[in-house]
């Protein structure tokens, strides 16, 4: 099979895809036949090894795990001997967080690992970003904000994966949606629910007169400190995106900034929040916008793509 890796630190010219032995799955596994796998900022940045104090994690001079990617949706192809959640031929999707990438032709996942069957009524390329974003955006809002009914929620770059996954999730908690991106994406993030779209080339944070219940930074380009102005008294800024920036606002207002990587959350809670984004995606509430597909062979056009800072939505990977 064919899978993708690197390294080495560096430019999507350092990606390379090799074929290797499909795995064989371990009596608690199951062998996925990958039909679509996300590709996402975070692999960009791992890539590169930015921020270079997170290779304190990652490898300090080069990259300790060589694989690429995380989410995936594909077709049960064989499984242990002691599954039982699964059988052969089920359509399944989730998050492969260590070892074995999803930019990959296979992969083998634990039973108990973050996997689920995927909702009949979306495709593999709907699914596969799910674990992404979604999880993601949604862990943020419900774990850390605590949306409730009427708040107001401020989100920047809301046309990205994580920004219109949190449009749609912030709206069915029922919160008042203002969204930040470019011009050419705002009928976009109006479509997905947003109640107000602003162009961010073209405000200025010091001069709005809205107050926020919740700053929530999808790409990390802001900061507590030039955002607090428009914070309410309780009001918290939070991002997924760490900076040595924000882990300093951090220490000094633990109570207003907020960061957590989703993906090292206990696997319990994770896929406690996935079966409330399954739910909602089986009720047609959630919807995945996917603005490219590329070929596995073609994955470093992908990563260039994403550096471009055009993405709409979700990049995936498919394997036909």
């Amino acid at each position: 099979m064919k899978k993708a890796i690197y390294t080495t630190y560096g430019s999507p010219e350092v990606i390379q895809i090799i074929d290797v032995e499909i795995p064989s799955p371990k009596p608690n596994e199951i062998l996925v036949k990958i039909k679509a796998a996300s590709v996402t900022r975070a692999d960009t940045m791992m890539r590169q090894g930015i921020p270079k104090f997170g290779r304190i994690f990652l490898g300090l001079f080069k990259p300790k795990n060589t694989v690429l990617g995380t989410g995936f949706s594909g077709i049960v192809e064989a499984i242990g001997s002691q599954i039982t959640r699964f059988k052969i031929g089920d359509e399944v999707f989730g998050e492969k967080l260590f070892g074995n990438g999803s930019n990959s032709e296979y992969l083998c996942i634990g039973e108990n690992e973050l996997v689920e069957k995927k909702p009949k009524n979306i495709s593999h390329c709907d699914a596969a970003p799910i674990c992404d974003g979604f999880l993601t955006s949604y862990n943020f809002l419900k774990e850390n904000a605590k949306i409730k009914q009427g708040q107001h929620v401020f989100i920047n770059g809301a046309s990205g994966s994580l920004g219109s996954a949190a449009v749609q999730l912030a709206k069915i908690m029922g919160a008042k949606v203002t969204g930040i991106c470019s011009s050419k994406n705002i009928d976009f993030v109006i479509a997905l629910g947003a109640d107000e779209v602003l162009d961010y080339t073209t405000i200025k944070l010091n001069e709005l007169q809205s107050r926020y219940d919740v700053v929530y930074d999808t790409v990390g380009k802001l900061s507590y400190n030039n955002s607090k102005n428009i914070l309410n008294d309780n009001g918290i800024f939070m991002t997924p995106v760490l900076s040595i920036q924000i882990l300093g606002q951090m220490i000094l207002h633990p109570q207003k900034v907020k960061f957590e990587a989703t993906g090292i959350k206990k696997k319990e809670e994770l896929k406690s929040l996935l079966k409330d984004l399954i739910s909602l995606f089986k009720q047609n509430q959630l919807q995945t916008h996917i603005d490219k597909t590329y070929n596995l062979e073609d994955l470093k056009y992908a990563h260039q793509y994403i550096e471009t800072g055009g993405k709409v939505g979700n990049i995936v990977v498919v394997n036909l």
